[in-house]
């Protein structure tokens, strides 16, 4: 009896990108599966959205593949975007829309339409609890809301995969609290990568944990395995300890 091999929904193979003299991202390799919600963290600077950049569509690599359920990301651009959700580090809104109307130029852009396309954005306005801002033009929202809204047009249409850089960033201890179970609830039947500063979130909902430094992957495993290979008693400890040991045999300083 032969076991079914399951492809990954993410498979990125010797990733590379290069801006002029700066040598960003290294020959960066890993996959996702469905099921999976991969922490990606590293210091300022590190390649982190430069990578998720890629995988999004948003900037060419220089060299190595990127495939999202099955599709090259150059070859097949379109079929990527849609399978895809993304959320950008600052999520850019326009501004002079209200929350309403930018969700239904969103749905608009997705392909949802009639009744559907309706229900659905009652649904995300619930889901991210928007409704109270949902009259009132995105440039007089909070960082919090702004960045709500920036989730809530990720998700808008089930997208098998999600990229929030910095999900949480911007967002009081409740609406984090929120914010980390909506993903929790998500993640069974799409493959997630998020980007983030804050180290608890990792313990609160990754299935794994990827960090990266000067472009290059130091660690692949998950949350357990990266607290036993540093013995530190905190995600933080262990991504201190892996970084500064990086940078001390390049000779470099440590990045913050």
């Amino acid at each position: 009896m032969t076991t079914e091999v399951v492809k990954p929904v993410i498979d990125v193979r010797a990733l590379d990108k290069r801006f002029e003299q700066i040598h960003a991202v290294r020959g960066v390799s890993f996959s996702v599966h469905q099921g999976e919600v991969l922490g990606f963290l590293g210091p300022n600077g590190a390649g982190k959205s430069t990578t998720m950049k890629m995988i999004a569509g948003f900037l060419e690599p220089t060299g190595g593949t990127i495939l999202v359920c099955g599709n090259h990301v150059l070859e097949e651009p379109i079929k990527v975007k849609k399978a895809i959700g993304y959320l950008p580090e600052g999520a850019p809104l326009y501004g002079e829309m209200t929350v309403y109307r930018f969700l239904d130029f969103i749905a608009d852009i997705r392909g949802l339409n009639g009744a559907y396309k309706k229900k659905r954005i009652d649904e995300i306005i619930k889901i991210i609890n928007i409704g109270s801002v949902v009259n009132q033009t995105i440039e007089t929202l909070s960082k919090g809301y702004k960045r709500r809204v920036g989730l809530a047009q990720a998700i808008l249409h089930d997208p098998q995969v999600l990229i929030l850089d910095e999900p949480t960033d911007g967002l009081d201890p409740n609406q984090k609290f929120e914010v980390r179970n909506l993903i929790r609830e998500m993640a069974a039947d799409k493959a997630i990568i998020i980007s983030t500063h804050i180290h608890e979130e990792v313990d609160a909902v990754c299935t794994r944990a990827i960090i990266i430094a000067s472009g290059q992957i130091l660690f692949d495993g998950t949350p357990d395995e990266l607290h036993g290979r540093s013995g530190s008693r905190n995600i933080e400890e262990a991504f201190r300890l892996i970084t500064t040991q990086h940078y001390r045999e390049k000779g470099e300083s440590v990045q913050s």
